[in-house]
């Protein structure tokens, strides 16, 4: 009865799992992470290898696609075999999940390259970035992958911690969109998912985003009410609006317990308040950490039991506590009803993505659709959204060609193609002074200079003993040779354009979390440098986190924020600078003037006079900012209607008007602020936002809903309410540029 599709999905499940023994039901809890020696030259597997570790079927195998470094079709037949053997040690033909890392394309040779997180948050396009993970979820499934590990939702308001580039930004209500987005791009809109899709696995849950001192799993500094207002709300509407399908635990604590034995977060709220049908899987280690690290758990198989007793049903990526549970059943000491849940929650997201009928990967169709033309155009018209002017001084920008005889294009990070973490070691794709020279190879003459090194080394991974506590740095010596170098090319030169920031080492998941927010080595002292030379200055930023850029801001002419662009890098930057496009991404985190200035969330509950000695605590670039070639001006703000009662609904509505020469496109942001409340409320908060394109001359109205519910707080007991009294709207292009009105809820 299981093996035919007819039959309801919670009749199949029974079936099956009423056919299992204790070892096979176990065995579904367990991944079996892919190496290289798992398969030979010819991409055949090894059975021998995998004999005693797929006797009893297996829940999952990990990342074929990202370890094997194969083409897409390769990959694809290899993944084949792989998921063919699972079936075949399966005594009842169950069929292996197969996850991979999606977080801007699939981490695997030959997939398409999309700029990263912080770079898809600054297009403020949930709609663009849901196409995103449309084609990724397509590249990924046609090589087999069933599950990404994917997308990372945590509100990240911690610059130095090193995993905020993979974020969407510090805002609750942003990254809820995008979160959202990301699934239905990834999972599809119906119940099943179903052969151009994969799994969402939403993550990291929760309260990662802000750990003491950016420190990676430290704790987070919050209480419940933080929690539920600020932490859980892109989970849920992950889960309640888009119908995510898998949970990935954090790596820190709340209040004392980890989130990974946490029964309250896992149980009690996920499932028992959101109502979520799928299935958790733990964080790499993280199961095996409450023994090692959080000290919880006396043995790795005690870990394992509170693992599964606090609801994660799953180990990943290799079985070290989980195992145990078969002793641990046996022995009476967990439940065969609880394990028995986490295997239905396992076989059911099996079902739904139909790997019963059709666990293969189509290695002709792989072949055809990653990195296909369609998906690079994309990820171009993505790249180029997610590009924030912050400063433009005397309209340098856009460059005029019939201006320019000599152009120096300069700076770490012009020569080199970096697309930050969770992909490939050596990407493929377009760096700035290939597509500047691509843009202008018939008209303007094109320098370089390297300028200094960021540090020494390069790539996603570096050789020892580079990996530690600390990077090397290049001599000074030679830096100081190398910016000389830079200056005397930037003084021939009618503009010069210099590409500074990070690499995936210094801002990353593995050793990137710093206690500045300067640029790294002596890259202050190059754009110094070159700004000194008087040539009219571009500096380009390439980079995971919000930076302390008091000097660069100073110095440069202009200023583009680029973060990681992906693949299309080089064509996406030189559209920019020369006018092909208009630049129209807005900050998705504050970017603060010193890591002293920390915390610069832009709606921080802070007493109206907070300031510092000599100091004020404005941001040096505030969220949701971005400038555009072209002017906008908002007018005639008002609400509709001006009082609400329960369950009403109110829109917001205001006159745009494009008053420049280009035509552009604005990002209309809409905030509200409780004025009188029975707990603190933050100063305001993001509620609403459209892109809205205009001609020159052109005047629009532009409309944003507010549902009754976004009025929410969280009162005295913790209970979700919207408290009657006056609201204030106010919208602008920024957070800080704002016009406001007022709404009542009687």
């Amino acid at each position: 009865m299981y093996k035919d599709p007819e039959c309801a999905v919670e009749v199949r499940i029974d079936d099956l799992l009423q056919r299992m023994t204790l070892e096979e039901k176990v065995a579904q809890t367990l991944c079996v992470h892919v190496n290289p020696d798992m398969v030979d030259d010819e991409g055949r597997v090894r059975k021998r290898r995998l004999h005693t570790r797929l006797r009893h079927g297996i829940g999952q195998l990990g990342k074929p696609n990202q370890v094997l470094e194969r083409t897409a079709e390769e990959s694809a037949h290899i993944v084949n075999r792989l998921q063919a053997y699972v079936i075949e040690k399966s005594r009842l033909d169950i069929p292996a999940i197969i996850h991979e890392e999606c977080l801007h394309g699939l981490w695997a040779r030959g997939a398409t390259i999309f700029p990263q997180s912080a770079g898809m948050a600054s297009t403020w396009d949930p709609e663009l970035v849901g196409s995103v993970f449309n084609a990724i979820a397509l590249e990924t499934r046609t090589r087999g992958g069933t599950q990404a590990n994917t997308p990372m939702i945590d509100v990240c308001r911690e610059p130095r911690f090193g995993r905020i580039e993979e974020s969407y930004g510090e805002d609750p209500y942003l990254v809820s969109r995008f979160a959202v987005a990301a699934v239905r791009g990834l999972q599809g809109h119906g119940q099943s998912i179903g052969d151009e899709h994969i799994v969402a696995t939403v993550k990291h849950f929760a309260a990662y985003g802000e750990p003491l001192g950016g420190l990676n799993k430290a704790p987070p500094p919050s209480g419940e009410r933080q929690l539920r207002e600020v932490y859980l709300p892109p989970f849920r509407a992950a889960i309640t609006q888009a119908g995510a399908l898998s949970v990935m635990p954090s790596y820190n604590e709340i209040d004392g317990v980890p989130s990974h034995a946490n029964a309250w977060l896992l149980t009690d709220v996920l499932r028992g308040e959101w109502g979520f049908k799928g299935y958790v899987a733990s964080d790499y280690g993280g199961i095996e950490q409450l023994h090692a690290n959080h000290r919880i758990a006396a043995t790795p198989s005690d870990a394992g039991r509170q693992a599964l007793l606090a609801g994660v049903d799953m180990e990943l990526p290799e079985p070290h506590c989980f195992p145990a549970l078969e002793e641990l059943v046996q022995s009476g000491r967990v439940p065969l009803r609880v394990l028995d849940q986490a295997v239905r929650r396992i076989l059911r997201v099996k079902f739904l993505l139909g790997l019963f009928e059709n666990p293969f990967a189509d290695p002709p169709k792989a072949k055809r659709v990653n990195r296909c033309a369609e998906h690079r155009a994309l990820a171009l018209d993505v790249a180029h959204k997610s590009i924030v002017l912050l400063k433009n001084k005397g309209d340098l920008l856009p460059l005029d060609r019939r201006k320019i005889k000599r152009l120096a294009v300069i700076g770490p990070n012009s020569g080199v193609l970096q697309v930050g973490g969770y992909s490939v070691e050596k990407p493929h794709g377009i760096s700035m002074l290939e597509g500047i020279r691509d843009k202008v190879k018939d008209c303007i003459e094109v320098y370089h200079a390297e300028g200094c090194k960021i540090h020494l080394g390069s790539g996603y991974w570096l050789p020892e003993p580079m990996v530690g506590k600390r990077i090397r740095l290049n001599e000074p010596k030679r830096d100081a040779a190398m910016i000389q170098e830079a200056v005397e090319v930037a003084k021939q030169c009618d503009v010069a354009i210099v590409v500074v920031g990070e690499t995936p080492v210094t801002c990353g998941e593995f050793i990137g979390h710093r206690c500045s927010l300067e640029l790294l080595g002596r890259q202050n002292e190059l754009v110094e440098a070159i700004g000194a030379t008087g040539t009219p200055m571009v500096v380009c930023l390439v980079n995971g986190r919000p930076l302390a850029l008091s000097t660069v801001a100073e110095t440069a002419a202009a200023l583009l924020e680029c973060w990681y662009l992906g693949e299309q890098t080089g064509a996406a930057v030189a559209d920019v600078l020369f006018g092909d496009v208009n630049p129209s991404g807005k900050l998705p985190f504050s970017f603060p003037k010193s890591v002293g200035h920390l915390p610069a969330y832009y709606n921080a509950k802070m007493p109206p006079d907070a300031r510092y000695l000599m100091s004020d605590r404005a941001p040096l670039f505030p969220f949701g900012y971005g400038l555009s070639y072209t002017r906008f001006t908002y007018s005639n703000l008002r609400v509709t209607p001006p009082r609400i009662k329960r369950g009403g609904r109110a829109v917001v509505g205001v006159d745009v008007a494009n008053t420049g020469k280009r035509a552009g496109c604005d990002v209309v942001q809409l905030y509200l602020r409780d004025l009188v409340c029975s707990v603190t409320r933050p100063p305001k908060a993001l509620a609403g936002f459209t892109r809205v394109h205009l001609d020159p001359g052109e005047q629009r109205t532009v409309e944003l809903p507010i549902g009754y519910d976004q009025l929410a707080c969280y009162d005295s007991a913790m209970k979700e309410t919207v408290e009657p009294g006056v609201f204030e709207l106010m919208v602008g292009p920024d957070s800080v540029t704002l016009q406001s009105t007022q709404l009542t809820v009687e």
